[in-house]
Formats: structure tokens, C-alpha cells, sequence
């Protein structure tokens, strides 16, 4: 047995210890891939959401003062400031939320195109799948046989009494 130590073999405790470190090394750089792909996917969402919040607020919130300021200043542009009357105020206030809509809806447009460019983290779905197949591909060695000692109900084992084990 210790020729095999001799040879510069590592043992089974170091062949754990290895594995155990190169396992932990591959889910945390899995980890680190994920987060990475998931942080720019965030960035793009956060910015359609703030887009699509602009384009709900600008609607929302331009209506009242800006449809009425743009009103009047149609119906001052097309000849109201003269006496001559100008447009009806009418068609100058559905002109102006024409303009507004328009607005929201070019706002809009912007948030579905920057929400259409997330996508799911490809390569980190596809490094975890190629782990979870490694694994599975992975057989357990069988575990050798105990010794006639210590294997229960053997008429080698010591009756010595049980002692519960410490948690310290």
C-alpha cells in the first residue's frame, strides 16, 4: 500500500478535495455568467420600462396644459390674432391632441423595440445544460465491502456501549 503513495499518486482524499474545488470553480463561474447576461438584460428592460412610463406620464400629464396651449396657438397661427377669427377652436384643440397622441405613441414604439432586444441568457442556459449532461454521465464508484468486524449482527464486533456523538 505504500508503494502506491511512493509513486507520487494522489489519494483519494486529494482526488476529492480536487473535485470538490473544480465543481465549486464551475458553479461559480456559471454563476458569474448568468449574472453577467442577466445585468444587460436588465439594463434594456429598466430602459423600456422608463421609456413606456415617459410615453404613459407624457399622455397622461400633456393632455390638460398642452392640449390647451397648442390649441390657442393654432387658432393664433392660422388668423385668430387679428380679428379674422382663425380656425375653430374645435379643430385646433383635436389637432393638438392628435399631436400629443402621436407623441405617446412614438414613445411607445421606442419601449417595444428596446423590450423586443431582451432575450433569455443563451449561453449560460446552454453551459448549464452541458453540466447537468456531464453529471448525469457520471457513474458512481461501487463502495467496497466492509470488513467482517465491523459489518452488524458479525461475531467479531466489540460490545462496547454507545456514546452520542458531540455537536461542538
Amino acid at each position: 500500500m505504500s508503494d502506491l503513495y511512493d509513486k507520487g499518486e494522489p489519494s483519494l482524499g486529494q482526488l476529492v478535495a480536487s473535485a470538490t474545488a473544480e465543481m465549486s470553480a464551475l458553479v461559480h463561474d456559471e454563476i458569474a455568467l448568468a449574472k453577467a447576461e442577466l445585468r444587460q438584460d436588465v439594463k434594456r428592460g429598466a430602459m423600456g420600462s422608463v421609456l413606456g412610463t415617459l410615453a404613459g406620464v407624457t399622455l397622461l400629464f400633456s393632455l390638460p396644459m398642452l392640449s390647451f396651449a397648442l390649441a390657442y396657438a393654432i387658432n393664433t397661427w392660422t388668423g385668430g390674432h387679428n380679428g379674422n377669427g382663425g380656425w375653430n377652436l374645435v379643430w385646433c384643440f383635436l389637432l393638438s391632441f392628435t399631436a400629443n397622441v402621436l407623441l405617446a405613441g412614438l414613445l411607445g414604439f421606442l419601449a417595444y423595440s428596446k423590450f423586443k432586444k431582451v432575450k433569455p441568457p443563451e449561453k449560460s442556459i446552454a453551459s448549464a445544460k452541458q453540466t447537468a449532461a456531464i453529471v448525469q454521465n457520471v457513474k458512481p464508484h461501487p463502495r467496497p465491502e466492509a470488513p467482517k468486524a465491523l459489518v452488524k449482527g458479525s461475531a467479531d464486533l466489540d460490545k462496547g456501549t454507545v456514546v452520542a456523538r458531540s455537536s461542538v
